[in-house]
């Protein structure tokens, strides 16, 4: 008898102390994951910095650093080095967002050691060897949709007289006017550049699926963030939710930032 309730008293101080060292490393846990403060945000096509103005406002007033890239636009190389020279500046690691084309562009660009988390904003989100058209033609586009065939020049531009109800619908038409005064020249050839590395394959990703978009049909969306395993999160809106709907974009970069980063 007094040998099995040894045999007791040594289970119970184990099991004790299991518990302990658990709860212990459950705490370091936490401690060592820091949430991130930065954000660098990429615009899409048709389209410039100035858009995120609202996202930018939401967001610093949270507390979060963040930074808005200028794309030339001119190729998916040049969009992605623009993105890389913001990324180097930036002082610890980084949440990086992309709208529509944006976001082939982070899933380039976000190869970079800073990147900790990829958020796509009714974006493009190819795989290893794929090209944004590829994911464009999965679809057939919404009659609302006013992408024009390139110009002479190469240039994509998007039809003054579809912008609005096709690309931004649930902003006002003066903000619409003047996203489409403001867009960049895009050239066709960014549509067809295959992507080298996807990103996504070796980070979180967080996508937000425009249920209203008419220039990226919202199937497509889905089809790209499952075969990802992209955490989804739905808004009612237009192509441009980040203009229409910034609190909503805002709190989904803020899960990612909240995520952290764990220390070794």
């Amino acid at each position: 008898m007094k040998t099995l309730n040894l045999k007791n008293k040594i289970k119970t101080g184990l099991l004790a102390t299991t518990v302990a060292i658990a709860s212990v490393a459950g705490t370091v846990n936490e401690v060592n994951a820091q949430e991130i403060k930065n954000v660098v945000l990429v615009h899409g096509a048709f389209a410039d910095g100035s858009g995120y103005k609202a996202l930018y406002t939401v967001l610093t007033k949270k507390g979060y650093h963040v930074t808005v890239v200028q794309n030339p636009l001119s190729s998916l190389e040049d969009d992605v080095k623009a993105t890389q020279v913001v990324l180097d500046k930036q002082d610890g690691p980084v949440i990086l967002a992309g709208h529509s084309w944006g976001g082939t562009v982070i899933t380039e660009a976000g190869n970079h050691p800073k990147v900790a988390a990829l958020v796509y904003i009714a974006a493009f989100q190819p795989d290893n060897g794929e090209s944004t058209i590829q994911w464009l033609q999965t679809a057939p586009p919404a009659p609302e949709n006013g992408v024009l065939a390139p110009d002479d020049k190469g240039i994509v531009y998007y039809d003054k007289a579809k912008f609005h109800k096709g690309f931004a619908a649930d902003i006002s038409k003066e903000e619409a006017d003047f996203m489409y005064a403001s867009q960049g020249a895009f050239y066709a050839k960014g549509f067809i550049t295959p992507v080298t590395h996807a990103a996504w394959r070796d980070k979180p990703a967080y996508g937000l699926i425009a249920t209203e978009d008419k220039s990226i049909a919202p199937e497509i969306q889905h089809a790209m963030y499952k075969r990802s395993n992209t955490k989804v999160t739905e808004v009612k809106g237009s192509h441009v939710i980040f203009m229409s709907q910034p609190e909503k974009v805002a709190s989904v970069i803020i899960e990612a930032a909240k995520k952290g980063v764990q220390k070794k």
